[in-house]
């Protein structure tokens, strides 16, 4: 086996599609209900290449976690479109009127939806689990208070991640999910690039979003705990108000996103350490969930994305390029 590939690929599941990023381009390929595949491409360069001082260590972490939200979002509104008229064209083909929505109507609906999912995470992740910790009378006692808060966190997560994925949609979704692993494992130990090989990879990868958001778990506890010890010891001389600790951890978000992101980069270059194991267990058990197998039109797709990310020859797929 030759070792692995220096320039890393990878991307995310959209409806009925896969995202990939390479080192200049984003790719993502969709399949239409009547089964061709799209593909929309369009050059992409990380501001923290741009700019040194966002390209330093931590920085660049915080930085890259917004430039992947707004991509994020960007295809999903795209792939989501593509579901659409498809699901349009479906209804007229059966006879049925399907209204149009009003633009204005549409993105008022997009910005409650981001609402109540802010509102849910803030609830899940931030106040409840503070509040369960202050009533079993953990507030003077800043390590055990963090350790019990991030330990109720990641329950509520992992139990979040498994009733979603009960859904129908979802649980389709993470198919995508384990197509676009396949293909980068497939890439990265280069295998070759064809359907018969690429199913032969596994659908757990080291730096997938799951174990980032782990690691993003289990540091905070860390992060929070030495924070709330100074803050109690040195400037408040008493414990920390529940409201107080919620306000200024959130504030700490981008330092605890900037470890997680160079903790991430480390143990992907460093899978054979004793304590880099350790660490990603957790993400990559949780990815038996995230991931599922994909059936070879789903390989197919997020083979398309990813040749286009690293501007590969993909003449051999009947693809039609699409503009947003």
């Amino acid at each position: 086996m030759s070792e692995k590939k220096e320039i890393s690929v990878g991307g995310q599941a959209v409806i009925e599609g896969v995202m990939m990023r390479g080192p200049d381009l984003l790719a993502t390929a969709i399949r239409r209900k009547d089964g061709s595949i799209e593909l929309l491409k369009t050059p992409f360069v990380s501001i923290t290449q741009k700019k040194k001082f966002l390209g330093l260590p931590i920085i660049r972490g915080f930085i890259s976690l917004i430039e992947m939200m707004i991509i994020g979002i960007k295809t999903l509104t795209f792939s989501a479109n593509r579901f659409e008229l498809d699901f349009i064209a479906e209804e007229k083909a059966k006879g049925k009127k399907v209204k149009s929505k009003n633009k204005t109507a549409e993105q008022a609906e997009n910005i409650v939806s981001y609402i109540i999912a802010f509102g849910l995470a803030f609830l899940l992740f931030g106040w409840l689990p503070y509040k369960l910790a202050d009533w079993v009378h953990l507030s003077r006692q800043d390590f055990l208070f963090n350790v019990f808060a991030g330990v109720i966190r990641i329950i509520f997560f992992v139990l979040y991640v498994y009733l979603i994925s009960l859904m129908k949609d979802i649980k389709r979704l993470f198919r995508y999910h384990g197509a676009e692993h396949k293909n980068v494992n497939a890439y990265e130990h280069n295998s070759p690039l064809i359907i018969d090989k690429i199913k032969e990879w596994s659908t757990i990868h080291p730096r997938c979003g799951t174990s980032f958001i782990f690691f993003v778990l289990l540091i905070s506890i860390l992060i929070f705990s030495i924070v709330d010890t100074l803050v109690s010891a040195f400037i408040l001389h008493s414990p920390v108000p529940v409201y107080l600790r919620l306000a200024y951890h959130i504030l700490l978000m981008p330092l605890i996103s900037g470890v997680s992101y160079e903790v991430l980069k480390f143990s992907g270059k460093n899978l054979k350490h004793p304590i880099v194991k350790l660490l990603t267990v957790p993400g990559m058990a949780l990815q038996h969930i995230t991931t599922q197998p994909p059936d070879d039109e789903m390989l197919e797709i997020g083979l398309v994305a990813m040749k286009a990310a690293l501007d590969m020859d993909i003449s051999d797929h009947n693809v039609k390029i699409v503009e947003e």
